[in-house]
């Protein structure tokens, strides 16, 4: 049974549809990523949880209880945001002691909790320091302390890391992952990073136009996304025009070659042409031993990343991206330079939608 569960959810504001039929059973200590860019409904589906907005229809169940009408102080629930919203002129101890006193819990285990919760977050001796002596990662770990302090049944993240730069961002997603296992805390995360849901959720929903394009887990919706808006907006994609020669054995003309999708049939008509997709890193440079499709190309653009080198290569009347790991005794080829690329039908995304 889901301890969560939010079912055929709707949210209006006027005339406008934010948020329509959308649906999501969420169980005990999961984390959950709400993936998609500004405005597709992800936050105001966060706020509906979290009681900030009442649903135009639909429901909110959590452990079995309907709270969808209940006000956001009777639910239980821990809520970090953006901006931190800490109270500047608390100190941090006192900060993560708020939600503590308006429980009415006595000052011994109010001065115990605190204590265990800044050591959690690993700053256990800045609890006399006031937030504007705080770097904003660690304004953000006193305020993610400060939502765990109460022991909420749930714990909703509203783009959290966005406003930190690159470095902090990505050693705070892993503390606050660790920190969420070890507690086992159900977890709803906003994020507009797709690389942020990547590494961090058990699932991902991916959102568009308010409504749920995809639900599954990292390594689903990276490498079988169900719609083009998916494919498009998780991960770097390259695209490829093909010709369906016989859509129920699931045969394609592509860029010359002809291929047998390893699914099988097609949901398309024999003579139709439709887009299928790969990533950067299903294409290899020279001929692969297990690729059964090679291919003529030139290097268009070359750019260094570090440990990966991403190579733009021109195919077929088309410019495909492909990653290769950087070997410091092997230079990447250079601009112009004529080569060969090879790929393999089963990594072939046929897009829908």
């Amino acid at each position: 049974m889901a301890y969560l569960e939010l079912k055929n959810l709707k949210k209006s504001f006027g005339p406008t549809t934010v948020v329509q039929d959308f649906n999501l059973s969420v169980g005990r200590g999961e984390f959950i990523s709400l993936l998609g860019p500004s405005g597709c409904g992800k936050t105001t589906v966060l706020r509906m949880v979290a009681g900030f907005e009442i649903p135009t229809s639909g429901s909110i169940v959590i452990d079995g209880q309907d709270v969808t009408r209940v006000k956001p102080n009777g639910r239980n629930i821990g809520m970090v945001f953006q901006a931190y919203a800490l109270f500047p002129n608390m100190t941090v101890a006192q900060n993560v002691a708020f939600g503590l006193k308006i429980k009415g819990m006595g000052r011994a285990d109010i001065d115990t909790r605190v204590r265990e919760m800044l050591k959690l977050i690993g700053l256990p001796e800045l609890g006399n320091r006031f937030p504007f002596q705080l770097s904003g990662g660690q304004q953000q770990r006193v305020a993610l302390a400060r939502a765990l302090a109460p022991s909420p049944r749930v714990l909703l993240l509203d783009e959290p890391l966005s406003a930190l730069d690159a470095k902090i961002r990505v050693s705070l997603r892993t503390e606050i992952r660790e920190i969420q296992r070890e507690l086992g805390i159900t977890t709803i995360f906003v994020t507009h990073d797709q690389e942020e849901a990547l590494s961090m959720s058990d699932r991902i929903v991916v959102m568009y136009g308010g409504v749920a394009e995809q639900v599954g887990n990292p390594h689903e919706v990276y490498n079988r996304p169900r719609t083009r808006f998916v494919a498009n907006f998780v991960g770097t994609l390259n695209t490829l025009d093909a010709t369906v020669r016989d859509a129920d054995a699931g045969t394609l003309t592509m860029a010359g070659v002809d291929l047998t999708l390893p699914e099988g049939g097609l949901q398309a008509k024999s003579g139709e042409r439709l887009t299928v997709a790969l990533r950067p890193e299903a294409v290899q440079l020279g001929r692969g031993a297990d690729s059964d499709i090679v291919l003529p190309g030139s290097i268009e653009d070359v750019h260094f990343m570090g440990s990966v080198i991403r190579l733009k290569v021109a195919v077929a009347g088309s410019s495909l991206s492909l990653d290769t790991f950087n070997r410091s005794d092997m230079p990447p080829p250079a601009v112009g330079a004529a080569i060969e690329v090879s790929l393999s039908p089963k990594d072939l995304i046929v897009l829908q939608g």
